[in-house]
């Protein structure tokens, strides 16, 4: 049934959900890669399309940005519209030295400074994971496509301007690839409903080294090699 956020009737949300944050880069993927694609939801300026990927139904909807955001589309989309599978694109910033302004990031795991790792669980840090057979999907299509992803843990941070650079050190010496702020809670509503997701994201900027970051038009624009997994990861 519709929920306060989401219009769409019992049918018309594919088993299959592309997560950009942006609404506008949403519409740009429907436009472009979806077939036959229509409109089924519309709150808040979010709206969702549903149309075939190569003859494989398939929906695209944004998330907005942050953990918040994102827990109430996931949420409402597994339990109320029985997806399956959500794979966030999105960007991150570089924080590993070896992760460059345009690399793809596959989000194996996610640290986090949100409560969502530690709320629902007492006395515990829960480890917040990518689905395995979606990593191995994007994985593979990269290595098939010549693209040089790195997989590994991002951070999931609450805060978009953060007081603590020492954390970010920390991270990068734990080999922690990329920031962002919204595979955490993707991940947690997931495995909450023992369902699957992924963040495949491009690296706009670099914590450590900005000389190379990313315009917002680029940001907007330049995402077609982590569209290209995220959907093979979504097939797989």
């Amino acid at each position: 049934m519709p929920t306060p956020h989401i219009t769409a009737q019992p049918g018309e949300i594919a088993p299959l959900v592309l997560m950009p944050g942006d609404p506008r880069r949403a519409r740009r993927i429907a436009e472009g890669h979806l077939d036959n694609f229509r409109v089924v939801s519309e709150v808040r300026g979010i709206e969702c399309f549903t149309g075939t990927w190569y003859g494989t139904p398939m929906s695209v909807m944004a998330s907005g940005m942050g953990i918040p955001s994102i827990s109430i589309y996931a949420e409402e989309l597994y339990r109320e519209y029985g997806v399956q599978r959500i794979c966030r694109v999105g960007t991150c910033g570089g924080i590993a030295d070896d992760v460059k302004v345009r690399d793809v990031v596959i989000g194996l795991s996610a640290h986090t400074n949100s409560q969502v790792a530690t709320i629902q669980a007492p006395g515990l840090t829960l480890s917040l994971a990518a689905s395995y057979p979606m990593v191995r999907g994007a994985a593979e299509a990269a290595a098939a496509a010549g693209i040089d992803a790195k997989v590994g843990a991002v951070f999931s941070s609450d805060f978009f301007y953060g007081t603590r650079p020492d954390i970010v050190k920390t991270l990068a010496d734990l080999g922690t690839l990329g920031v962002e702020m919204e595979a955490a809670g993707l991940y947690f509503a997931a495995a909450r409903h023992r369902r699957e997701a992924l963040s495949v994201l491009t690296v706009s900027d670099h914590l450590f080294d900005s000389s190379q970051d990313m315009s917002a038009e680029e940001r907007e624009n330049n995402f077609q090699r982590a569209l290209a997994l995220g959907a093979a990861a979504l097939l797989a």
